[in-house]
């Protein structure tokens, strides 16, 4: 089995639960949706093997990193349980980014799922939405440990600061739901 892999490389985590921690990241090629906001080119990609995509991994990180982040694209239309299996051997703990329309393999140790349609997952780790206004705060019955709503990003300072507005005093009146704020971006790193 080969699997289409856009880039790796180490980083720190930029959203979410685990924002600020050093980590791997294996974004594979290709999606099922089409998000106007996607920062992942499709059409470019190496293919590799799964031991291979362990090693790179390895060899990027250094011995002390522990968590692997699979995101893309869609990783469940590739990761497989060949692909979960090599990474818990090279010493990985394998996080996963999904929008959740497809099941993700076993052996996934932390799960988040941030849904642009419809998702057929239930349950995650993580549930994390793009806010761009109340009215598309939708949780799709997904069972989650932890939510998260992320102020889009549109590109223009000034609508950014009033969906920050926004979002910020949707959380206050909903607190079951915490502010993810893309620190890759505030601070200016991959």
């Amino acid at each position: 089995m080969t699997y289409r892999v856009n880039e790796i490389f180490y980083s720190l985590q930029g959203e979410g639960y685990h924002a600020g921690v050093p980590a791997v990241f294996v974004r594979l090629s290709g999606c099922n949706l089409a998000c106007s906001f996607c920062d992942t080119d499709h059409k470019a990609f190496t293919t590799m093997t799964a031991d291979e995509i362990a090693r790179e991994a390895r060899r990027v990180s250094g011995a002390d990193v522990s968590l692997l982040v699979l995101t893309g694209g869609e990783p469940t239309l590739q990761a497989d349980n060949e692909l979960i299996d090599a990474l818990h051997r090279a010493g990985f703990r394998v996080a996963m980014e999904s929008n959740g329309t497809k099941l993700p393999p076993k052996g996934v140790d932390w799960l988040t799922v941030s849904p642009k349609s419809r998702p057929t997952v239930v349950r995650c780790d993580e549930l994390k939405l793009v806010f761009t206004d109340a009215q598309h705060v939708d949780d799709y019955g997904i069972e989650a440990t932890y939510r998260f709503l992320q102020p889009c990003d549109v590109g223009d300072a000034e609508q950014n600061r009033d969906i920050m507005r926004r979002c910020v005093d949707y959380i206050m009146q909903h607190p079951r739901w915490r502010l993810s704020l893309q620190v890759h971006k505030l601070a200016g790193f991959k």
